[in-house]
């Protein structure tokens, strides 16, 4: 079945309301925190309260002899019983050497690299008797220089052993002859220096954990918030505790939310998990928020260098980009793939640039470690261009869409200068209709009326491509990946006709169980109500990679398709015999096998309850049931792009920036259920506004304490921050997976930071300001005034 036939199923483009939601409102949601097991203890991890510092002693008397301590553990207790915690991707310097990858122990061992890293962990039989006997820890630290900045790592004090300078890897793409070339015979450069702000992830749900031995059946399981527990799984029984896999079981049930910082493996899941078994009880350990922001991985961080290279008309010839980027003070599980092969690759975005050539330096700090944040890479590539297009456009005196138009693919597939190959697109459709939506012929209009009160007002334009559903896992492997990219759909088709789905992707707010209800219901003609789906425990499900990057429906969805692909031809065989005759001439359709030329048909109940009913069905030539499991490898990522227009009005007295008109119109393919993407992309505006007008992570230079510890000095967004967003679609159908889906999740975070700071700049480019970066916050835009003014 091809994507275009599969649009036009029943249920497919219906907004069906969320199976999941009367739980949730109900308060009948399970998430990690509300299991509680039996004889279950308490931990409370011990932090170091300072950036750098050398362990010299830490001395647990005092806190093992407390009431209802069970047991103190330090770094040295776990050393040579397990491995440290594992990257999953490996890059490469330009001369082949491997990156610097430095050991990151459970507990630390010898140094503290960043406030907040885990020094011990206290069990004990209740949860205040745990905080209790932390405080009591004494922990001999020698404080040593701390260094934060990426532009400050190369000359800061070293945090490990084996990068001396801090450095972990340079990562290069492209021609810099061509490009060096393309520059040398321009009519037009224009440079941009810019940063990307860090982030804290900040999901409605705290981490949470809780470790389970039994000494019976040695068996460990461990119920955790995260987005995909088969890895989990692995990297955790092959790469740290040495465990064969079949003794380990993840569960991940409810997660409040994830965006990326419940990806990865954290020391605190194994930490509890190993725990367990030494002290023969289950531990649970929740995060507070505090913790949170500690520990949980940040996102972006880069420091950036663009130029532009163009002939006298304003069309590109030549990009290139230098970028520092902060891992942290550890690689986190999939970090190193962010700045390179999920950024630079997306460099060309959606214009016709032939030569683009890029150099990323990624860095150790005395910080959080960095990794994939709702976007992961993609948000920092359209940042970067965006803002680069936009500056293009004013020194050439082009407006943001005649700038954007001139340079707009509009041939497909086609093939960029950084690796990817779009397959399909229309992207002077999507800012034709967004510029309709955003009613622009209006803006000046608006734009006197808001000079008439005082005020500056500017639009700004942003039109952002992504690439999801990371493919092929040959490719990956060949790029670092160290697991494959696949996905796995089990389908068991009861004999009532119902279904149940299991899936290796991990629902955590996405609306899976509604969405890929709609997929099966669709296929098979059966109510979506007929269907459950099942995700998050590699105790049930098969082995699957979980939920990021927008893959789960271009992905997951594809295999289960695979699977209802099996089913058919079997089920066909079945309504063959029941109908006496040949599969070949049986067609299905709207739930009924019919035989061609004829008026024969039976329903796919039927064939479901005779495929569990052996007197009626051919044993000689089929086995008895309806299940079948599927594999699912993408050929190509998916292509999700759009123009999302942005207007925003300042008051120059105070700084202070409202939005007051948003306009998105996104192409994600084939839509399963509108109400779900509208809230994907609702969600993702939010997160972008936040960025580029409020959040920011920040450390203090000298001494790597964290100054947005709190939700007192770390702002988010908030309803009365936003007006009311237009959204609206159009349609081009992935090619290359049978749904025609190319995801939507991550779009709306991508598209928003550069277009929300365009419009800024727009505005303030009538009292001289020329260039600003993230956040907008009020101050900062008052301060930039000023400074114009002077």
């Amino acid at each position: 079945m091809g994507a275009s036939d599969f649009s036009k199923l029943p249920h497919i483009g219906e907004s069906v309301r969320r199976k999941e939601d009367y739980r949730f409102l109900t308060g009948a949601g399970q998430y990690t925190d509300d299991i509680t097991m039996p004889a279950q203890s308490y931990a409370v991890f011990v932090r170091s309260p300072y950036a750098h510092a050398v362990i010299k002693s830490i001395d647990t008397s005092a806190a093992a002899a407390m009431p209802g301590v069970i047991r103190v553990f330090v770094g040295t207790d776990l050393e040579g019983k397990m491995g440290g915690l594992p990257c999953g991707w490996l890059i490469n310097n330009p001369d082949g050497s491997p990156m610097k990858e430095p050991p990151h122990p459970v507990l630390a061992l010898g140094k503290a690299r960043h406030v907040g890293d885990q020094v011990a962990m206290v069990v004990a039989e209740t949860l205040e008797q745990a905080r209790n006997a932390s405080e009591a820890v004494v922990v001999d630290y020698e404080v040593l220089d701390a260094v934060t900045d990426v532009r400050d790592a190369a000359k800061g004090t070293a945090l490990h052993e084996v990068s001396p300078d801090n450095h972990c890897y340079k990562w290069t793409l492209g021609d810099k002859g061509q490009v060096d070339a393309a520059f040398a015979n321009a009519a037009h450069i224009t440079k941009l220096d810019l940063i990307n702000n860090r982030l804290v992830p900040n999901a409605m749900e705290p981490r949470c954990a809780i470790g389970n031995y039994n000494r019976a059946t040695e068996e460990y399981v461990l119920y955790v918030a995260n987005q995909n527990p088969h890895v989990e799984r692995l990297l955790m029984t092959a790469f740290v505790l040495g465990l064969p896999e079949h003794k380990v079981r993840v569960i991940a049930p409810d997660v409040g939310g994830g965006f990326g910082s419940k990806i990865y493996l954290y020391a605190e899941d194994v930490a509890l998990t190993w725990a367990s078994k030494q002290i023969n009880r289950s531990i649970k350990w929740t995060s507070d928020r505090s913790e949170a922001f500690l520990t949980d991985a940040h996102g972006r961080d880069h420091v950036s260098h663009a130029e532009m290279a163009m002939d006298k008309d304003g069309k590109f010839l030549a990009m290139r980009v230098h970028t520092d980027a902060n891992l942290g003070a550890y690689l986190s599980t999939f970090s190193t793939a962010i700045p390179t092969i999920l950024y630079a690759t997306l460099l060309a975005g959606q214009y016709t640039c032939p030569q683009i050539y890029v150099e990323v330096d990624a860095w150790f700090t005395n910080t959080v470690p960095v990794d994939a944040y709702r976007g992961a890479g993609r948000p920092e590539a359209t940042y970067l261009l965006e803002r680069l297009v936009t500056r293009c456009g004013w020194e050439l005196g082009l407006s943001q869409d005649e700038i954007r138009k001139r340079n707009f693919i509009n041939t497909w597939p086609y093939q960029t200068p950084v690796a990817l190959q779009y397959d399909i697109g229309d992207y002077l459709g999507c800012m034709t209709k967004a510029q309709e939506l955003a009613d622009v012929a209006g803006f000046e209009a608006r734009k006197a009326a808001s000079a008439a009160k005082g005020l500056l007002r500017g639009i700004g334009y942003s039109s952002y491509i992504e690439a999801c559903g990371l493919a092929p896992s040959n490719v990956a492997g060949a790029l670092g990946a160290r697991a494959g990219l696949f996905e796995c759909g089990e389908v068991r088709v009861h004999p009532t006709g119902s279904v149940t789905v299991f899936t290796g992707s991990h629902s955590h707010g996405q609306g899976h169980e509604t969405t890929f209800a709609q997929v099966v219901a669709a296929r098979l003609g059966i109510a979506v109500e007929a269907v459950d789906i099942v995700h998050g425990d590699t105790g049930r499900v098969p082995f699957g990679m979980g939920t990021y990057g927008s893959r789960s429906i271009s992905v997951g969805g594809a295999a289960i398709m695979r699977a209802l692909d099996k089913i058919e031809a079997k089920a066909k065989k079945i309504a063959a015999h029941l109908m006496e005759s040949s599969d070949a001439d049986v067609d299905f359709a709207n739930g009924e096998f019919t035989v061609k030329g004829t008026d024969k048909k039976v329903t796919f109940g039927q064939v479901a309850l005779t495929a569990y009913v052996p007197h009626n069905y051919p044993l000689d030539k089929l086995e008895p049931g309806l299940d079948e499991t599927a594999f699912y490898d993408p050929t190509n990522f998916t292509y999700p792009s759009g123009t999302y227009i942005c207007e925003v009005e300042i008051d120059p007295a105070t700084g202070t920036t409202r939005v007051d008109r948003f306009s998105a119109v996104d192409d994600f393919g084939t839509i399963i259920n509108p109400m779900i993407v509208e809230g994907q992309v609702h969600g993702g505006i939010v997160q972008g506004i936040g960025q580029a007008l409020l959040e920011n992570c920040v450390y203090d230079r000298e001494t790597g304490q964290l100054l947005t510890g709190s939700f007192m000095d770390y702002t988010m967004p908030r309803a009365d921050d936003f007006p009311d967003f237009k959204i609206d679609n159009i349609c081009t159908p992935c090619t290359h997976n049978p749904l025609g889906t190319k995801g939507c999740g991550e779009a709306g975070a991508i598209g928003s930071p550069p277009a929300v700071i365009n419009a800024v700049l727009d505005a303030l480019r009538a009292v001289g300001v020329k260039e600003f970066d993230m956040p907008a916050s009020p101050h900062r835009v008052w301060e930039a005034i000023q400074a114009a003014k002077a």
